[in-house]
């Protein structure tokens, strides 16, 4: 029961995570756009993939079934 709770706290903090760098990564891409002199898109691409490489080391499941 413990190792769920956990898998759980890892899915809602990946969801957040994915949250923020979704906001990130669209204001910046609009920066590049209009404002190019002000965008940092280089960084948020790097954020987006670290994003990436920890989603698919801890998953984003919330529900998972035991089996018996």
């Amino acid at each position: 029961m413990k190792t769920s709770a956990c898998n759980n706290q890892h899915a809602s903090a990946n969801s957040a995570l994915i949250f923020v760098v979704s906001m990130l990564l669209g204001y910046n891409i609009y920066q590049e756009i209009y404002h190019p002199e002000k965008s940092d898109l280089f960084i948020c691409i790097i954020l987006a993939a670290l994003t990436s490489v920890m989603v698919q080391k801890y998953g984003t499941k919330t529900d998972e079934k035991k089996k018996i």
